[in-house]
């Protein structure tokens, strides 16, 4: 069972900047990892979770939170409000019977898909366009 740590993750920028999940929990089998942005509201939040179904199926679960803050003026006083938000919700399914090398292929297969190299994928999520 792997131990809740620090994970880091650098962005899309055109120079990437490492950004710096810190453990926060595990909760009820869910691990929380966060970036502080020194106001609560709008920390970044990974979880990690693994559950198994009723029929025996493992259900991996990484879902990424990352708000958008900005500060407005209420009654005189400057606060915090989240304006937007992004949610990404990420689970794999596996069979129990499945092999690790079943799995790692999976995993890859997500992963590269993700690369800039796959343009429709970047059109679709990134640039938010339909496929055609």
């Amino acid at each position: 069972m792997p131990q809740l740590n620090t994970l880091v993750l650098k962005d899309g920028a055109a120079t990437p900047a490492d950004h710096t999940f810190e453990p926060r929990d595990v909760t009820a089998g869910i691990a929380t990892l966060v970036e502080s942005t020194g106001i609560p509201l709008g920390d970044r939040r990974v979880t990690v979770s693994v559950q198994r179904t009723a029929s025996g199926r493992v259900k991996p679960t990484v879902k990424f939170v990352v708000p958008v803050t900005q500060e407005v003026t209420e009654g005189g006083a400057t606060v915090a409000k989240i304006v937007r938000t992004g949610y990404a919700d990420l689970t794999f399914n596996f069979d129990p019977g499945s092999t690790t090398q079943e799995r790692k292929d999976l995993i890859a297969f997500v992963r590269n898909s993700l690369a800039t190299a796959q343009t429709m994928m970047v059109g679709a999520l990134q640039d938010l366009n339909g496929i055609y």
